[in-house]
């Protein structure tokens, strides 16, 4: 009797059949990643208003940052910010102490899709260290606006956790709740636009 095997596959509504254990480059969709983004909410959901803070949002957010502690960033590094979270399209958002728990297996899953992600769009399959902890430190102060702003942290606890921001850098910024569609729309317009601006 045959032994039943487990599927380890999604369908993507672009069509495309990703294989997670094992994803391709020609499986990956930048629509399925901007739909799949819009719709997963970071914090687990326990933020303030009446949309869930998506993963979409927080990596557009973090590009901007990211742009703006380094002004003169490649077009490439700029994407490669945008794409920082794209594996959390088909795996979902995990809070940090929960990533820890789960131990190497969600690292190593999260390791094939970006490189299969950036290997799609013209990237290095690995990003190079330095540009990592640059996208890091642009990430942690993402994390520490929606912290204070719609998480229900006090500054106190986010500055222990993130790291207090340099204000004067993002004084202008603020989270923005608002329904999925417009959210992946502007996703897949500024993944669209670096493309295009790109070497």
């Amino acid at each position: 009797m045959a032994t039943k095997q487990t599927r380890a596959w999604q369908r993507m509504l672009s069509g495309r059949r990703l294989d997670l254990l094992d994803p391709t480059p020609v499986d990956i969709e930048i629509e399925d990643i901007a739909h799949g983004l819009a719709f997963v909410a970071r914090w687990n959901g326990q933020t303030k208003g009446d949309f869930a803070y998506s993963v979409a949002e927080h990596s557009l957010l973090v590009e901007e940052i990211f742009g703006r502690l380094n002004p003169k960033a490649r077009i490439s590094d700029r994407l490669t910010a945008l794409l920082h979270d794209a594996p959390e399209y088909v795996i979902g958002d995990m809070i940090s102490p929960v990533k820890a728990a789960v131990g190497p297996d969600y690292e190593e899953l999260d390791k094939r899709l970006t490189a299969a992600i950036h290997i799609r769009f013209g990237l290095p399959a690995t990003v190079p260290v330095r540009l990592k902890k640059q996208i890091k430190k642009a990430d942690r102060i993402s994390a520490w606006m929606e912290a204070v702003e719609i998480a229900g942290f006090t500054r106190e606890e986010a500055d222990k956790l993130f790291g207090a921001p340099d204000l004067d850098l993002i004084s202008d910024l603020h989270i923005r709740l608002r329904p999925p569609v417009e959210t992946r729309n502007d996703f897949t317009a500024r993944h669209a636009a670096l493309l295009r601006d790109m070497p």
